[in-house]
């Protein structure tokens, strides 16, 4: 049988007979020799614009109604609110950015170059900080700091004061408090980033650079740091944009950043259009770092050494003497105060009410995140699939735009995504409420606003990005030819997408998954906007402790979400090692 092919016939393969299996095997590698026509489906590209657009929308309504607003509310925003809000801002991510660069690349350059005592172990410990979220840190950092805390208690008794004016103690309730708490569970963003890339590249490198005669600290600053620097700037982008979001934290140190600006001004005043002018002044900072991140990445360029017959790591600098025990002491350091404070806090606390974790309020927050989790996870590992294979499909520009469109919504603090997506629930739900009466005679009322069908939308637009990454990685690992072999044995783009891409990306799938999974059990400001009444998830269960000023009534919560989060953090960290070593 023959079929034509851009006015020439080509055989088509046979799928029976003896040696079928050969023809089979030549027809597609004949197949993948020839040019593959560009397959157009506009109701794919349809529905894939269609997400993008609804990723979009919340930031869409929110300028919608900043710009709809008198402008009333700006002469007391601007006298009163925005100049202390942008400098706290500002200068809160100016100190998380230093305190986290310097302890994600100097942990990732000792576990990388030197070997030490407890290396392997400290390596992979070295990312638990990131099971905790910046809310339950800086509760349990409250606590340890605290006069009746064990700090404070320790310093009294080594130096004989008896009260709190003997002494002179720093405020753990400041700006410089929440950098502190903020740095200490966000840094293995910076150290995972920059420990991959040393891995690929820092040692050769600076092997090359000491047999030239450079000093080891000359190797370090004048080559190693450049070489990372895109991978430390999107590793500081990354904490940035989580600093931005976090509203946990900043309220309960009473710092008033322009996240609890958002808040207080729509929940205190009562003004929605203020809360949205301020919310899309954030968007507007948040742009500028993911342009500043993009413009520090322009150049960026690996070189692999994969191909090459030299397999052979260079050896890490053995340590001696005090080194041999200062290096692991020093790097011990960001664990115990980023993973080793809330634990020890949390479960010291968790150890006197054990009976919390049968009690009903716990049990239903658990479930009520497990739902919210699971159903996000699936919904964003379906769009993530539809959207590459969508772009797979259709190999267009436009396509390529509508699918990055579709992956803004991690860069979108969830303050700012709630606000939005509310003003666009209640919006559709009233026209709905509307059309129905007049056509139908009877009233919907709400179905989606003040719902879990609402938190569950927000947290699928804002982490539908981070699943598409992870399906996306294991996608470009796979040859490109795979599924137009599959096509060329007859199998439609359906069928070749089912029976033969999607059994190879398991593990992608599965990463994208758990990613999606951990971060949602951990989310609190969206939630706190557009939860219903007597609905809580983990999170807001120990945000509504800590509100009332007993953050110890919320520790059952916080180790289940710290326990939760921190196997899948540690397996995505062993399997980001493992496969920046494998290209080496």
């Amino acid at each position: 049988m023959m079929r034509r092919h851009k006015g020439r016939e080509v055989p088509l393969p046979t799928t029976g007979g003896a040696g079928s299996g050969v023809a089979d095997v030549a027809s597609a590698a004949n197949a993948r020799a020839l040019p593959v026509k560009r397959l157009r489906h506009p109701l794919i590209g349809t529905l894939a614009l269609a997400v993008g657009v609804i990723v979009i929308l919340p930031v869409l309504s929110l300028a919608f109604v900043a710009l709809s607003g008198t402008g009333e509310d700006w002469p007391h925003l601007i006298a009163n609110v925005l100049p202390g809000a942008v400098s706290t801002t500002l200068a809160l991510l100016a100190m998380v950015a230093a305190l986290t660069s310097v302890a994600g690349v100097a942990c990732a350059w000792a576990v990388v170059a030197y070997d030490f005592p407890f290396r392997r172990i400290l390596s992979w410990a070295l990312v638990l900080p990131l099971a905790v979220p910046p809310y339950l840190a800086a509760y349990a950092f409250g606590e340890f700091f605290h006069y009746q805390g064990p700090v404070q208690g320790l310093v009294r008794e080594i130096f004989g004061f008896q009260t709190i004016r003997d002494y002179w103690f720093p405020d753990i309730r400041s700006t410089w408090g929440t950098a502190f708490v903020l740095a200490s569970v966000l840094y293995p963003y910076v150290y995972l980033t920059t420990r991959i890339v040393f891995l690929m590249q820092g040692r050769n490198i600076a092997d090359v650079a000491r047999t030239l005669g450079a000093s080891p600290a000359r190797v370090f600053w004048r080559v190693l740091l450049p070489v990372a620097r895109p991978a430390i700037v999107a590793g500081v982008a990354l904490v940035l944009m989580e600093t931005i979001n976090d509203i946990g934290a900043a309220e309960y140190f009473g710092v008033r950043t322009l996240t609890v600006a958002v808040y207080t001004t729509w929940l205190n005043r009562g003004s929605l259009e203020g809360g949205a002018q301020i919310a899309l002044l954030m968007l507007v900072l948040v742009l500028l770092l993911l342009v500043a991140e993009q413009w520090a990445r322009r150049r960026q360029r690996f070189h692999s050494g994969r191909g090459t017959h030299l397999k052979v790591h260079p050896p890490r600098t053995a340590l001696k003497g005090w080194r041999r025990v200062a290096l692991p002491a020093a790097v011990s350091l960001p664990i115990l105060s980023g993973f080793g404070v809330p634990i020890t806090i949390f479960g010291q606390y968790a150890s006197r009410r054990l009976e919390q974790f049968v009690s009903p309020d716990v049990a239903s927050a658990f479930l009520n995140s497990l739902m919210t989790a699971s159903l996000t996870a699936t919904l964003t590992v379906v769009i993530a699939l539809f959207l590459l294979n969508a772009q797979r499909l259709s190999k267009g520009r436009v396509m390529a735009a509508t699918v990055r469109l579709a992956s803004v919504g991690y860069a979108l603090p969830g303050g700012i995504l709630g606000l939005g997506l509310l003003f666009v629930l209640a919006r559709f739900d009233n026209s709905l409420d509307a059309f129905a009466r007049a056509w139908l005679g009877f009233s919907t009322g709400l179905l989606l606003t003040g719902s879990a069908a609402a938190v569950i939308i927000a947290c699928t637009i804002r982490f539908v990005a981070l699943a598409e990454g992870a399906v996306r990685s294991g996608m470009e690992k796979l040859p490109g030819s795979l599924d137009e072999a599959a096509r060329s044995l007859g199998k439609t783009p359906a069928q070749s997408a089912t029976s033969v891409l999607l059994p190879l990306l398991k593990p992608a799938i599965l990463t994208a998954a758990v990613l999606v999974f951990v971060d949602t059990v951990k989310e609190l400001s969206a939630t706190i906007l557009l939860r219903p009444f007597g609905f809580s998830t983990l999170a807001t269960h120990v945000y509504e402790n800590a509100s009332r000023g007993v953050p110890e009534e919320g520790a059952v919560a916080a180790i289940v979400i710290i326990v939760t989060a921190m196997v899948p953090v540690v397996l995505l960290s062993g399997a980001l090692v493992r496969d920046a070593e494998a290209s080496l």
